[in-house]
């Protein structure tokens, strides 16, 4: 990452206001870009941008370099004449406060798909650029989807064998058949990417980085497994991950999280020079500035589950070949702007592979306070290369902390920043993150807001009622505006103060 000192937030777009039930790409993402930029804010923290699949998770997507439908923006469709006023004119009562996917996905998709109609009778010389730039993905992921919609959404494992297998007969057979399912699937990758480019242009001229984040593994569900069966630890007869991934037993969960993410076939992917991996990191940078890698342990060594285990309390380590991928990529790609999530259980090794490439951590203002002054987490034993959080999207907001916290823990954070309740906690765990010595602090939408447990992104280890908080614009308040932007000058975070 840049060496400026900086700061930023963290909000998925999901989470923007808006009257179609889901946040999106249209105004009100630029008026967020206006606030970060009106606050003296450098960086936008997003999850995984990806097309979710069961659970809604972004962390469990349909590929790993295709963009969510969902996030497009129904007014810039309008704009473009590919939907009428008409088209918009009876929308139905959605939440405000959070999506309500199974109400949202079948309105917004029939109203993408009446685009799509219409935009296919145009001639349009960017779209078949697009196509052809993207193929490596796009023709499998349409393909993908398209097959998943004529097998009532069921997983590519359980397909006809013919094209589960991906027989060279099976694909011609089908791509045929679905042809106008597949160019739909097409023109909404080909219309989310002329929305988001349009997106972070605009947040790079007011001189805000977007900082992405790239799961470090796929689902199973998903194209790149059904595609590149070979990269994976698939078993030929079942078609279902003989190794899975997971964590063992941590602060989140007592057995564990068993994601079931099939581990990757290191072996294979080695021998290939890691060139899918390539692939996709090049594809990630051109959605982003920065990359946060989730769970990077696992690129040196990773939990892995067999078949048929229930828990992950049954899994061992097994050594992953970081160095020589983050070595062949930046041969290929140059320096890498990677940030490393390195939470959770984290030996030498790791921060060894971590500090080779100079990826900075992360460090969680929320775990700072349950133990004496060795805790790491505390803002005097981080060091400069880090990303200082007071929570993330896998928090609690620092308001439900604090209000769950034992009373050891509400006694050492009162000690360290001064005697305080739930109302001013996250003011307080804030000017902690942006007055710590870490280049780099980032603050969920959620806790500059104030806002309690309700407001959670998600509960990992909860399989549904996540990803679905949103905010009303009404709370971005002058007040918080002009609070939050004190105290980024104060610390020497605001755009440009270190440019002199």
């Amino acid at each position: 990452m840049s060496l400026t000192r900086s700061s930023g937030i963290l909000l998925h777009p999901t989470s923007l206001p808006g009257r179609y039930g889901i946040g999106d790409l249209g105004q009100e993402s630029y008026r967020f870009v206006d606030f970060l930029a009106d606050s003296k804010q450098q960086l936008w923290q997003i999850l995984p941008l990806g097309p979710t699949g069961h659970g809604n998770s972004p962390y469990m997507c349909y590929s790993a370099m295709a963009g969510n439908p969902l996030l497009i923006s129904l007014d810039e469709l309008v704009e473009q004449g590919l939907l009428s006023q008409t088209d918009l004119a009876e929308v139905p009562i959605f939440s405000s406060e959070w999506v309500d996917y199974d109400q949202v996905i079948p309105y917004k998709l029939g109203l993408l798909k009446l685009a799509a109609q219409n935009f296919k009778a145009e001639d349009s010389p960017e779209f078949q650029a697009f196509c052809q730039a993207e193929a490596f993905w796009l023709e499998d992921y349409s393909l993908f989807i398209a097959l998943k919609d004529a097998n009532d959404g069921a997983s590519w494992s359980d397909w006809d064998p013919a094209i589960a297998t991906r027989q060279p007969e099976a694909l011609e057979t089908w791509r045929s058949k679905l042809a106008d399912t597949i160019f739909l699937q097409k023109f909404l990758q080909f219309e989310f990417c002329r929305q988001w480019f349009a997106l972070k242009a605009y947040a790079n001229e007011r001189h805000i980085q977007i900082i992405g984040d790239m799961p470090i593994y796929v689902a199973h569900d998903s194209a790149d497994v059904w595609a590149f069966p070979e990269n994976f630890m698939i078993d030929g007869e079942t078609l279902q991950p003989s190794l899975m991934a997971g964590v063992p037993p941590d602060y989140f969960s007592e057995t564990g999280q068993l994601w079931g993410n099939p581990t990757y076939n290191w072996q294979v992917l080695e021998e290939t020079q890691f060139d899918w991996w390539i692939k996709r990191i090049k594809t990630s940078l051109a959605y982003v500035d920065q990359i946060r890698i989730d769970h990077f342990r696992g690129f040196e060594s990773f939990w892995a589950v067999e078949a048929g285990e229930e828990t992950a309390l049954n899994g061992t380590w097994v050594e992953a070949p970081g160095v020589q991928l983050f070595e062949r990529v930046e041969a290929v790609l140059g320096k890498l702007p990677f940030l490393a999530e390195d939470l959770g259980v984290i030996t030498p090794e790791v921060e060894a592979l971590r500090d080779q490439f100079g990826f900075p951590g992360m460090k969680i203002l929320q775990f700072a306070f349950g133990s004496d002054h060795r805790n790491p987490y505390l803002p005097f034993n981080c060091d400069r290369n880090f990303v200082i959080y007071t929570g993330t999207h896998d928090n609690d907001t620092t308001v439900g902390w604090y209000n769950q916290a034992n009373d050891y823990e509400k006694q050492r954070l009162a000690n360290f920043v001064g005697a305080l309740g739930p109302e001013s906690v996250h003011w307080a765990m804030i000017r902690l993150a942006l007055s710590s010595v870490a280049n780099f602090a980032i603050i969920p939408l959620q806790d500059l807001l104030g806002l309690g447990t309700e407001a959670r992104m998600n509960t990992p280890g909860v399989a549904e009622g996540n990803w679905a908080w949103r905010f009303d614009s009404s709370l971005l308040t002058p007040t918080v505006q002009q609070q939050f932007t004190t105290l980024t000058e104060l610390y020497g975070r605001a755009t440009h103060q270190w440019s002199e």
